[in-house]
């Protein structure tokens, strides 16, 4: 059987190394990147409180999956803002699916209403869930989903957010 917490585990880990590169060619300060670093293992948190046969699933999700899915970062955000000292971290939850172009959920924010760590980790996890297999889908290359990057800048990711990470990965 997949074993989805491995792999959560893991996925968790990834955007936050990618987000740290990210954090570093922007020159966040010592105080930011340590914020960043829990933000990014944190932004799936949400996932807890989705039933296993959706996330386990092994078929491509239906719409009422998908609409199951997308509620795990309103879920993140409450689970963390029941804690005063994380509330701030569920802020950077409850918006990493938001778009460039305001076509994100959940709230439909755009641009730079949308917090600068949740635009970070939206590239950092976008990246990850590109180059990683999945059981229903094989993944991309590292080139491949750079381009991907490249083609959703100023819709999907902030296009200086894309620009830093592809930095981070030439130094």
């Amino acid at each position: 059987m997949y074993n989805n917490f491995n792999f959560e585990e893991k996925h968790s880990e990834n955007v936050m190394k990618y987000s740290l590169n990210i954090g570093r060619t922007l020159e966040l300060s010592k105080s930011e990147m340590n914020k960043l670093r829990l933000a990014a293992l944190m932004h799936d948190v949400g996932k807890i409180g989705i039933p296993d046969h959706v996330l386990n699933k092994t078929e491509k999700l239906t719409k009422e999956d998908f609409d199951v899915i997308k509620k795990h970062p309103e879920k993140g955000m409450r689970i963390l803002s029941a804690y005063p000292e994380l509330s701030e971290y569920g802020n950077y939850a409850f918006a990493h699916h938001e778009r460039f172009d305001g076509l994100g959920y959940p709230r439909g924010l755009k641009a730079e209403d949308i917090p600068l760590f949740s635009r970070i980790i939206c590239v950092a996890d976008a990246f990850d869930a590109m180059i990683s297999d999945r059981v229903y889908k094989k993944s991309l290359s590292k080139e491949e989903a750079i381009q991907e990057l490249i083609n959703n800048k100023g819709t999907q990711f902030d296009p200086d957010l894309v620009d830093a990470f592809i930095k981070s990965l030439d130094d």
